[in-house]
């Protein structure tokens, strides 16, 4: 049962502050192996610094982060956690670089650079070129291709190392929005038909309903985490006061 499995993440007690600035307050959060959890808040809540925190890219000063049971700070296996930023579709999509290329450089650290993997890791690239639905486009440029096909080329590439957990931040940014509930199609096939536990953080609440498992509302504070089942009962003033502003529920379509 999910309470008996260790946590792929677990959270306690982390506050962290820039200068005198103070971004994240006492957080305490559980991810269960297998979760798709969503992440909301305003700009400016912390969501970004949480996910530095949760990938060593900034040291945890107060409280304590352990991943797969290990504390962070002695923690080696960074191939088991796939992450897709903000900033990747902000590639230079100039560069003379394949769909294939582009998703083998997520093997990097394990074969050196991708034109030397294409033989040995063939197998694993094409197969994470697939699980995204790009392999008709395998061989195309990366240059070629839309804001939505590109970023499920960026996941490919997190993919392509096999990771047991896929963080991604914002990957709608640049999506076309009728191709958005196809992009969260996808993400639903990958957690729960490959069994990759998922972290999303995005501002879209009503999409993210549809699909996600558990969801955390976070402004500095933790104000919500639960199962989204719990998290579609709030009424729209208990999220008001999350947000600090007016917020108003969108449904989508349940497909």
């Amino acid at each position: 049962m999910e309470q008996r499995q260790t946590p792929i993440i677990k959270i306690e007690n982390l506050s962290y502050r820039y200068d005198r600035e103070r971004v994240l307050e006492d957080i305490n959060l559980s991810i269960p192996q297998g979760a798709f959890l969503g992440i909301v808040g305003p700009n400016g809540s912390g969501k970004s610094t949480l996910l530095k925190l949760m990938l060593g890219l900034l040291r945890v000063k107060q409280g304590d982060i352990e991943l797969f049971g290990t504390p962070q700070q002695k923690f080696r296996q960074w191939d088991r956690i796939g992450f897709v930023s903000q900033k990747a579709n902000s590639f230079n999509t100039g560069f003379p670089a394949t769909v294939q290329e582009v998703v083998a450089s997520g093997l990097s650290k394990k074969a050196g650079l991708f034109r030397r993997v294409s033989y040995t890791y063939r197998k694993d690239i094409e197969e994470a070129i697939e699980s995204v639905g790009m392999t008709p486009f395998a061989k195309r440029n990366i240059g070629e291709l839309s804001g939505g096909q590109q970023q499920r080329v960026f996941i490919a590439r997190a993919l392509v190392s096999k990771p047991d957990m896929l963080i991604l931040d914002e990957p709608t940014v640049g999506v076309d929005s009728k191709n958005v509930q196809h992009f969260y199609d996808m993400l639903d096939h990958l957690n729960k038909d490959l069994g990759i536990t998922l972290l999303l953080v995005t501002h879209d609440i009503g999409s993210i309903s549809n699909k996600v498992t558990h969801v955390a509302c976070l402004n500095k504070h933790l104000h919500f985490h639960g199962r989204t089942e719990e998290f579609e009962q709030l009424r729209e003033g208990e999220m008001s006061s999350f947000y600090g502003h007016d917020v108003h529920f969108l449904q989508h379509e349940h497909h």
